[in-house]
């Protein structure tokens, strides 16, 4: 008769069972060493026998009377009493009975607060903090102070002319603007270096080599420096920004979520209709429309200050403000300006501001070193920075400039890169090193 043959795996468990059933009796059998010669189990935390069987050294020496008694603090240490072992949970049971957190947000304990009888201080009250209640609420930051200085940025457009595609110029367009909302720049100037070509007059086409430049620039940097929720309102479809969904975000302050509460929000003006000389609906980005006193335009771009206090259930209620308001108010940063000069005299005379730019700084290798120059105080300030051949090209081809030296221009006039190692250095790097190199005296030096 044959046999019937078993299965490896079969064979391989019955294996498996056997030691297992010799490990349990190796263990058994140990366990009644332990117990037989009075040793402690470790891993169960269990005194063995062994300590109650012991005679304490302290009961049989204080039998004698001829043992001297600071002889009984040795034996305590020779001795000591046995404590059974706990686990980790129950030693930090143990051990750490209140919680472990900063020391300004523990309760006071009763324990704690309480005054001696003969302590001529009175009790100290119990501070109440975020831990007494789910309704207590930390205090907010207190607002920052308003700043009334501002940053202006000057550079040529033709700083896209250099890309080899479409791509590529949509692509620097949106580090410049990083750069500029990195550091807070108010304003960015965006000249014409080309004598040539007219910023301003014909409709553009696009993205293409045969295009104006400065156009380009100035779309992209506006359309990147909106808030997501109103560029479909204040952007239609254009070749300009066919590359758009390239860039990196902004995330400026006032790129608002729309859960998101502050004192302003910025809004586009909806053509709905009201009374006349009744205000108008803006549309902020949040879940109902905003009611201004101010009659504008439909499709005009607003700064609002949100009234927290007024809702009927159907709108909000908001002042129409200058964009200016949020940056002299709490100091917040509230984006930049995009403005075209025609000719390199004109982003001084064309100036933003009515008193117009009190500091001008220069950018070129050839000019002085950051290091060692401490510029003055200033309310407003306007930074050039060159194209592919510096600010030189653009001066000489002005022809309203009697001037053609570029230090007789600025008030001052300086290298942010002393010692570079290239040749050359691209736009969009200068602006970056010109703004940190800068960035601690425009803190100290603007005027509030």
């Amino acid at each position: 008769m044959m046999k019937r043959k078993v299965p490896a795996d079969v064979i391989a468990d019955e294996a498996q069972s056997e030691r297992k059933k010799d490990k349990r009796k190796r263990m058994s059998i140990k366990k009644k060493k332990r117990a037989s010669t009075g040793t402690m189990d470790v891993k169960s935390g269990s005194v063995s026998s062994l300590a109650s069987n012991v005679t304490s050294c302290e009961s049989v020496m204080s039998e004698d009377e001829n043992v001297p008694d600071n002889m009984l603090d040795v034996t305590a240490v020779l001795c000591p009493p046995v404590t059974p072992r706990t686990s980790s949970l129950s030693r930090s049971t143990t051990f750490f009975k209140k919680p472990v957190l900063p020391l300004s947000l523990l309760k006071a304990s009763e324990e704690d607060t309480a005054t001696p009888t003969n302590s001529p201080l009175p009790p100290s009250p119990p501070q109440t903090t975020a831990l007494d209640s789910h309704t207590a609420s930390l205090p907010l930051p207190p607002p920052l102070a308003g700043r009334a200085y501002t940053v202006s940025v000057a550079l040529p457009g033709s700083i896209c002319d250099n890309a080899q595609s479409p791509e590529l110029r949509t692509y620097l367009a949106g580090q410049i603007a990083r750069a500029l909302a990195i550091f807070n720049i108010d304003e960015v100037v965006i000249f014409n270096d080309n004598p040539g070509v007219k910023v301003r007059g014909k409709a553009f086409e696009g993205v293409t080599k045969k295009t104006n430049a400065n156009i380009v620039l100035a779309r992209i940097l506006q359309y990147l420096e909106t808030p997501q929720y109103l560029r479909k309102a204040l952007f239609p479809h254009h070749p300009d920004l066919k590359y758009a969904g390239l860039l990196n975000p902004l995330d400026c302050p006032h790129h608002m979520r729309r859960e998101e509460k502050y004192p302003f929000r910025e809004g586009v003006v909806l053509k709905r209709p009201t009374k006349k000389g009744k205000g108008c609906f803006v549309d902020c980005g949040i879940d109902k429309e905003v009611y201004i006193d101010k009659e504008l335009i439909p499709g005009m771009r607003v700064t609002v200050r949100m009234d927290s206090e007024s809702n009927n259930g159907k709108f909000y209620k908001g002042t129409a403000v200058s964009p200016d308001a949020p940056r002299k108010e709490l100091g917040t940063y509230w984006g930049y300006r995009v403005r075209l000069a025609d000719t390199f005299s004109a982003t001084f005379t064309e100036s933003s501001y009515k008193e117009g730019y009190d500091l001008t700084i220069g950018t070129s290798d050839t000019g002085d070193s950051v290091d060692i120059v401490d510029i003055r105080h200033f309310k407003h300030v306007l930074i050039f920075l060159g194209g592919l051949q510096g600010l030189e090209p653009a001066i000489e081809s002005d022809e309203s400039l009697k001037e053609t030296e570029p230090r007789t221009l600025f008030d001052y006039y300086l290298n942010t890169c002393p010692n570079q190692g290239s040749r050359t250095i691209r736009t969009e790097e200068a602006l970056m090193i010109t703004l940190t190199a800068l960035r601690k005296q425009l803190a100290e030096n603007g005027l509030d």
